[in-house]
């Protein structure tokens, strides 16, 4: 059972994903049968899968000779009876327990008593899935994102019954496969789909508020280093999916406020607006469809001023000091007191990250509305990047004077950003978006679900996050992370926001 290598292996479902783990097992050297309940449907996923790879060749962009080798290895068989040598099963039906259940005590009378078996399952439960099996400890969660053959992570999913030997077989395989396997405890979501709830939560939440459109929204989070924002992603998933894995999360937490699925996408999904599939959802997609645009990035002096002070410290405000660094030039600021000084002064022993000029205030988001922090004050989004043109949300005080108004924006255009007003909203865009996925990570780890390094290289390779949830909280700071949840848990004054008790314990060490 520790040496699955040479294992002849079952994959059981010959739609996308199935096909696409046969292919993964073949060209790594297995014999592989492939079946699937519907009569033909094996022969034809092969076929589909012969005509795909033979195109790639074609191309050039695979070995004619490799190829060939990895279709001769795949079998479509018709019964299930054909495979009582399997060393390995793996099942990638539909996403229902009882098929599942039903299924895996079928191959248990066929099968060996060593013979490792196998779930795909993106969601039900390991352990619900082994209840009634005669060796529960021979199943685990052996879940592959899609495409199968091009997506790297794999999440390695033990259920209260699942023999630790069997999870490390199927983790070594993983890697002999050429993936990059990370081992969790099977709860509501795994990883991946656990930690990336807020992604899309925290849009909709900005959405039903009416703070930003989704194109400025999608801008925002696009600018941060995500490959697709929010909306344009949940319009590629489906609304009618995205909604349906929410709520399954949802029921599965006991309702807990932090998963509540959105009324917003309720409704969407009730009137048919589905995403590309359906031809609209946040955008339309009929050919003649023009996505939204934001406003340009403007061109714009540095204001005049007497004084420029940075205040704050750490990595985010070093990167502002950068940016300030570069809109200056060579530039000098005469000082109202000195006659001549720094074009840029810095205090470090500020608690805020941001700029002051002649007592008004351009302050990075801690969670607090800017209309809460003074009259003159604007706050700016988390610049997880400050590249030539980055987009970036912000929001005056709704006390702010017109004239500190259009000098704040003149700033962050002068500092290189694109700036995008959005309504005085807690923790703006990103932002709350970043600490909330942090604080779901967090709460994983500290729940025993997966560890950090895991929380990480699940997020970058399973949806292609731009860095981990623990490499941004290394970056911000517990304590900046804590303080903007628990802004908006004042704000809000629901659970949602509760920060997870490990970022609690974190503050202590920062």
């Amino acid at each position: 059972m520790n040496d699955l290598n040479n294992a002849p292996v079952l994959v059981v479902g010959a739609g996308i994903m199935g096909a696409g783990i046969a292919q993964v097992a073949a060209q790594a050297g297995h014999s592989v049968m492939l079946f699937d309940m519907r009569d033909g449907a094996a022969l034809e996923a092969k076929d589909k899968l012969t005509s795909s790879l033979n195109a790639l060749v074609a191309k050039g962009k695979l070995n004619a000779d490799a190829v060939a080798q990895t279709l001769s290895r795949i079998s479509a068989i018709s019964s299930l009876q054909e495979a009582a040598a399997a060393g390995l099963v793996v099942e990638a039906i539909v996403e229902k327990l009882e098929a599942k259940r039903g299924l895996f005590q079928q191959l248990e009378a066929l099968v060996s008593a060593d013979c490792i078996l196998a779930t795909n399952t993106s969601s039900i439960s390991v352990t619900a899935i082994a209840n009634g099996l005669q060796h529960p400890g021979r199943l685990v969660g052996m879940h592959f994102f899609n495409p199968v053959p091009l997506m790297k992570l794999v999440e390695v999913v033990s259920g209260l019954q699942t023999d630790a030997a069997v999870a490390q077989a199927i983790f070594a395989l993983s890697q002999a496969w050429g993936k990059v396997a990370v081992h969790a405890r099977s709860t509501p979501g795994f990883i991946v789909n656990r930690i990336a709830r807020p992604y899309y939560a925290e849009t909709l939440a900005l959405l039903q508020e009416q703070s930003a459109t989704p194109a400025v929204l999608d801008a925002c989070l696009r600018a941060a280093g995500f490959r697709m924002g929010p909306c344009e992603l949940m319009d590629l998933i489906g609304h009618d999916t995205n909604f349906s894995v929410t709520q399954s999360v949802y029921e599965a937490n006991f309702f807990d406020k932090r998963y509540q699925p959105s009324l917003m996408q309720r409704e969407m999904v009730d009137g048919g607006l589905l995403g590309r599939k359906s031809g609209q959802g946040f955008y339309r997609y009929a050919a003649d469809a023009a996505k939204p645009a934001i406003a340009a990035a403007q061109a714009s002096p540095m204001p005049a001023a007497q004084s420029l002070w940075l205040h704050g410290r750490g990595p985010l405000a070093d990167a502002l000091h950068a940016a300030c660094e570069r809109a200056l030039g060579t530039e000098r600021l005469p000082d109202a007191d000195a006659g001549a000084a720094p074009a840029l002064l810095r205090d470090e022993s500020s608690e805020w990250i941001g700029l002051e000029i002649k007592g008004c205030q351009l302050r990075m988001t801690d969670g607090r509305c800017a209309s809460q922090l003074g009259a003159d004050v604007a706050v700016f989004d988390l610049p997880l990047q400050t590249t030539q043109d980055t987009v970036l949300a912000w929001a005056p005080s709704s006390r702010a004077s017109a004239a500190w108004t259009a000098q704040a924006e003149q700033w962050l255009q002068a500092l290189g950003f694109n700036p995008q007003r959005v309504a005085d909203t807690p923790g703006l865009v990103v932002a709350r978006s970043i600490a909330m996925l942090v604080n779901e990570a967090a709460d994983a780890v500290h729940q025993g679900v997966c560890n950090e390094a895991a929380a990480d290289a699940a997020m970058k390779l399973g949806v292609n996050y731009p860095a981990g949830p623990f490499e941004w909280l290394a970056l911000w700071g517990a304590v900046p992370v804590c303080q903007l949840l628990d802004a908006l848990d004042a704000f809000y004054r629901g659970e949602r926001y509760r920060a997870s008790p490990l970022l609690r314990q974190r503050t202590w060490q920062d």
